[in-house]
């Protein structure tokens, strides 16, 4: 199975591909959509939904895995990363691909096995699941191979029916 996990963002969208075969892992990809500050919303906006088509097109994915929103310093930045999430969900909802959703706190009991473990425990955990001889650069990114990640430790398992999933 491959799996897009999205980070989502307004200035910067993280994205991770990894395929998961017979409980191992092998990544495919990984980087981020920037978007510059200047521009007006609906120009940035439609780089996200463009970038994400190339994406989805390289990499075809059989489901992607895409973080809830969750605000708790800055609500300012509320509506716009909701408007970009928008943009992503309907970029795979065009391709058939298969959208879950998981919260902060999922994401981190399924990688490091501790609903409120620090970022730096998720990033060192996901870089060794992976493989990875070095994390990625950007948070963003390691956070998007994380719920990558998450998606495939829950969703073929029991958990997908404890979290609700569809």
């Amino acid at each position: 199975m491959i799996i897009l996990g999205i980070d989502p963002g307004y200035a910067i969208i993280g994205y991770g591909v990894i395929e998961y075969l017979s409980g191992k892992f092998r990544t495919l990809g990984y980087g981020a959509i920037t978007t510059a500050a200047g521009l007006p919303i609906a120009e940035r906006l439609n780089r996200i939904y463009n970038d994400m088509e190339q994406i989805l097109e390289k990499y075809h994915p059989d489901e992607m895995a895409v973080e809830e929103l969750f605000f708790n310093r800055n609500h300012t930045t509320a509506i716009p990363v909701a408007e970009a999430r928008g943009v992503i969900l309907l970029a795979a909802e065009r391709t058939g691909t298969k959208i879950f959703e998981y919260t902060p706190a999922q994401v981190k009991q399924a990688v490091v096995g501790y609903g409120n473990a620090e970022k730096n425990q998720v990033i060192m955990m996901t870089k060794s699941l992976l493989g990875l001889k070095q994390g990625p650069k950007l948070d963003d990114t390691a956070d998007a191979l994380a719920i990558a990640v998450c998606h495939a430790h829950t969703g073929g398992s029991r958990l997908r029916n404890f979290y609700n999933l569809k």
